[in-house]
């Protein structure tokens, strides 16, 4: 049985910091959100092969915390950058991340998928860590919205458990008619997309 001490030790926030392509950047989290103390690997993995163009427009899908969104919008400081979740405490800390790390063009709002975004808003990035256990469905309306979403030549950026390589190149094989696999790790594999 746990004791009250240990219990409000672990109400207490968990901070740490990180180095994200060249981006120092601190984090407040919380138990309940994905990968609390640590970058998890396919994020480290991810952000080794993003480029970003300092006025790019960008949308972190699925923000958790903010780890991607949040060094994306320092990579593009004259660019705005949207993170978004479907989890309201992912949301809460992605905005006091970025109220953290001084980072005043990035906002986290709730949403599943791009359900509240403005359908008339468009990105020069879209990225995210696509949870594994997603489901199809959903994994659908993301890619298709993500599309859609997209400004001409803009690039979606896709992290994904090794397992779900082939239905990536599959699906973005037929809704962008492109698939580049930029890179596969020991359990992540990299996926990048292009709207011609």
């Amino acid at each position: 049985m746990l004791d009250k001490e240990q219990l409000d030790e672990y109400r207490q926030d968990i901070k740490f910091s990180a180095n994200l392509c060249d981006q120092a950047l601190d984090f407040t989290t919380t138990w309940g959100i994905f990968s609390p103390r640590e970058i998890d690997d396919g994020t480290q993995l991810l952000m080794k092969y993003l480029k970003v163009n300092e006025d790019d427009d960008c949308f972190d899908l699925g923000c958790g915390y903010g780890p991607i969104g949040l060094t994306l919008a320092k990579l593009a400081p004259k660019g705005a950058t949207l993170l978004v979740d479907k989890d309201f405490m992912a949301v809460e800390y992605s905005n006091k991340n970025a109220k953290l790390n001084n980072i005043n063009n990035a906002k986290a709002i709730l949403s599943n998928g791009f359900q509240h975004v403005d359908p008339s808003k468009r990105f020069d990035i879209i990225v995210s860590n696509v949870p594994a256990k997603v489901g199809k469905e959903m994994m659908s309306l993301m890619l298709h919205d993500a599309h859609q979403h997209l400004k001409d030549d803009g690039k979606l950026y896709l992290v994904t458990v090794n397992g779900l390589r082939q239905y990536m190149k599959r699906n973005l094989q037929e809704i962008f008619d492109n698939y580049k696999k930029v890179k596969q790790g020991k359990s992540y594999t990299i996926h990048l997309a292009v709207k011609n």
